[in-house]
């Protein structure tokens, strides 16, 4: 499922990259203006953004597919990333279906459940090989492998 939802995640990040960076070369052969503001700038913002969400994309495939080939939960910041990278794609799913209609809705939905779909089966996994460790020692909980601290 991780593999599954890193290649989707990396389209995604292509497909933004290319509609932002459309979308500037519009706004800059059009000499379109929003309330004053340089034609420029907006395409140069456009851009930018596009770039910068592209990364931000890229970065959450990576670390999906890192978990994907380990088999391992992602880390502190892997899994802090993905979880805003599911409130994006909720918050984005929520938009736009007055935006754009119910298919980029749905889009949005089946991204976010793949990404959730990975965070949970991976933490599940994690919780069972605790739960079946503490069975084998007779209930007792696991101690940790770090060394016994030494008093003087």
């Amino acid at each position: 499922m991780a593999w599954v939802a890193a290649i989707v995640l990396l389209v995604e990040a292509v497909g933004i990259v290319f509609l932002n960076w459309f979308l500037g070369l519009v706004v800059d052969r059009q000499d379109m203006s929003l309330a004053g503001l340089d034609p420029r700038a907006m395409s140069v913002g456009a851009w930018v953004a596009g770039g910068v969400f592209g990364i931000y994309l890229l970065l959450c495939a990576f670390f999906l597919a890192r978990a994907a080939s380990t088999d391992r939960a992602p880390g502190g910041f892997g899994r802090i990333l993905l979880i805003s990278a599911a409130v994006v794609h909720g918050l984005l799913g929520a938009f736009s279906i007055g935006l754009v209609g119910w298919l980029a809705f749905v889009a949005m939905m089946v991204v976010l459940a793949l990404i959730v779909l990975t965070l949970v089966a991976y933490d599940r996994r994690e919780n069972g090989a605790q739960d079946a460790d503490r069975q084998d020692n007779g209930g007792a909980a696991v101690p940790p492998s770090a060394p016994e601290p030494t008093t003087p």
